[in-house]
């Protein structure tokens, strides 16, 4: 696990902020649902994506389908091979 030297303080109310410089680094917006677990004495937050969201796109469709681990739509896909030929 990678440290980013950022350290905060829980309030009263058992709130942490996340830094502004993580959650573009994330691309975690407002209102975006967040997972909470536990790995051994870590807790981990993550961006929750519904199963079978695509990562590029964000649709649910049923044509979704997984990509070595990765669940990708139609377009994502296409989006995604054009990225990677193009080098973007």
């Amino acid at each position: 696990m990678k440290s980013t030297g950022i350290v905060r303080k829980v309030d009263e109310l058992g709130r942490i902020v996340l830094p502004k410089e993580l959650r573009r680094v994330l691309e975690i917006n407002e209102k975006d649902p967040i997972e909470i677990y536990v790995e051994e004495d870590k807790i981990v937050l993550k961006k929750y994506l519904p199963f079978g969201q695509c990562a590029v796109t964000g649709e649910v469709l049923k044509e979704n389908e997984k990509f070595a681990g990765v669940m990708l739509s139609p377009q994502g896909k296409a989006e995604l091979l054009s990225a990677l030929t193009n080098g973007k």
